[in-house]
């Protein structure tokens, strides 16, 4: 199996170590990782903000270099959503449909995929997850909790492999943490307070460490706690699933 590995902008600047677990992590379950060293970002900010007209340069940058792989996975549900939505080439439609098809956030790859019931892992600490709007409400890699429907959580069901971790309930497991990309540089304040609440969350139920699926959530998130010189810290699921024994 031959996938090839499409790390976020923001995760390359920000978080490479996120990166850097993903990459362990897939070669540990044998999947051999092809990294093209001239991706760049997928173009979803200039979608968000209303300029998906202006994306072209990066979808056609993207069909070049994940074009002819297996599968495309990516530790970031939003970047993935946007790709799986939105990627067209005017040229070569039919290679980008097949891109659509499949490219996978990694939690989603690791269950739909390559269906892993083991994991030889140990983060012996108190955890909780928040769940990000792209990857449950587009991606629906778990159920919402306002539908009358069986429970799931593809993150939950990796996390709860993890040896010595303690997952910690939420009041509210699936409420936005306010970042929502540009949102959070146009309506500031709005996004502060929903992160604020959010943190808060977690901080009363006694979480050591925040993970997600979402670096991007983690990050707003995170300003907030070291706004607030919070002990506690955030984790990318990636880093906490290649934690060794």
């Amino acid at each position: 199996m031959k996938a090839g590995l499409f790390i976020p902008c923001y995760v390359d600047q920000f978080y490479p170590q996120v990166a850097i677990a993903t990459l362990q992590l897939l070669e540990k379950l044998g999947v051999e990782v092809v990294y093209p060293p001239n991706q760049t970002c997928c173009g979803q900010p200039m979608a968000n903000s209303g300029f998906q007209h202006l994306t072209k340069g990066c979808d056609e940058l993207f069909v070049k270099n994940f074009a002819n792989l297996d599968y495309i996975i990516c530790p970031s549900g939003s970047c993935t959503l946007h790709i799986k939505e939105h990627l067209h080439h005017d040229r070569h439609e039919a290679t980008a449909t097949a891109i659509r098809s499949n490219i996978y956030e990694l939690t989603e790859f690791m269950t739909d995929i390559l269906k892993v019931e083991k994991l030889d892992a140990s983060f012996p600490h108190k955890v909780s997850m928040h769940q990000s709007c792209h990857g449950q409400r587009g991606l629906k890699i778990s159920q919402m909790s306002e539908l009358v429907a069986e429970p799931f959580s593809k993150p939950g069901k990796l996390l709860q492999m993890v040896k010595g971790i303690e997952l910690v309930e939420l009041s509210r497991p699936d409420e936005c943490c306010g970042f929502g990309g540009s949102f959070c540089v146009f309506e500031e304040a709005v996004s502060a307070k929903m992160g604020k609440d959010r943190v808060a969350d977690h901080i009363n139920h006694g979480a050591e460490f925040i993970t997600s699926a979402d670096m991007s959530c983690l990050m707003h998130m995170e300003g907030i706690l070291k706004r607030q010189k919070s002990k506690v810290q955030v984790k990318h699921i990636a880093e906490i699933l290649n934690a060794s024994l």
